[in-house]
């Protein structure tokens, strides 16, 4: 499988460093490299695009304006040296958020992930690859059904946990690992240790708390840095 790519970025030296990096990458094609958003908007008239590297901050156009300004764009790695875009990122459903400078290493991982997406999709318009959407908890001496997107975060209390979903609290005889285990990494993760958030159930970031409808929980200054660099990744089984 062949994604085939387009670097945006109003910086030489960025441009050059992405195309160098996508190189390397064996499942990656590089279609077109790009100045902004016009000449951009030019190339995807012109090459059929699966993924777009975009930088935020450029001349004329912001990334961010050139998506909101597309019907149907390609998915997106937003590159950048600003990590206050990211929950508009989230917003927009881009794949990954890449603060500069980037290293190789980051790269592969947002490389995989957007491998991991287009797989996914095809699998699915094949019809199989489908993954379960709940687990069962034993909670009030019964077995109760949870489903991932009612789950809004999960608390570790000794040696029990507590799932606060849309609808309530329910108390189960389970570690954090445990649990965790049972669910969609891309969906979930971990801001502190004793925490699990739903990625998409986040309303906003202020310092280290995160705002999930009336609830606050703490994120871990240690857990920060992936926290911003994966907030704007569930769009990988959102819906």
């Amino acid at each position: 499988m062949k994604i085939r790519c387009i670097v945006t970025d109003d910086e030489p030296i960025a441009r050059k460093g992405l195309q160098g990096y996508i190189e390397k990458i064996d499942f990656l094609e590089l279609v077109a490299v790009c100045e902004n958003a016009l000449e951009l908007n030019s190339a995807l008239k012109q090459q059929p695009t699966d993924l777009l590297f975009l930088d935020i901050e450029m001349p004329y156009m912001t990334g961010i304006d050139f998506m909101k300004n597309l019907s149907n764009p390609p998915k997106v790695i937003f590159t950048t040296a600003y990590d206050k875009y990211a929950i508009q990122g989230f917003e927009l459903e881009v794949l990954d958020y890449l603060l500069k400078p980037i290293s190789f290493e980051r790269f592969v991982k947002a490389a995989n992930k957007a491998y991991e997406y287009f797989k996914m999709n095809i699998a699915a318009q094949a019809g199989s690859g489908a993954e379960p959407d709940h687990l069962f908890v034993k909670a009030d001496n019964k077995l109760e059904k949870v489903r991932f997107d009612e789950i809004l975060f999960i608390e570790a209390l000794e040696n029990y946990v507590g799932i606060y979903t849309t609808a309530k609290k329910i108390i189960t005889h389970s570690t954090l690992k445990a649990l965790q285990e049972k669910l969609p990494p891309q969906r979930f993760i971990q801001p502190h240790k004793s925490y699990l958030v739903a990625i998409d159930k986040i309303n906003s970031i202020e310092g280290n708390i995160l705002h999930i409808q009336q609830y606050q929980v703490p994120i871990s200054k240690y857990q920060k840095e992936e926290l911003l660099e994966r907030i704007v990744n569930n769009a990988l089984l959102k819906k």
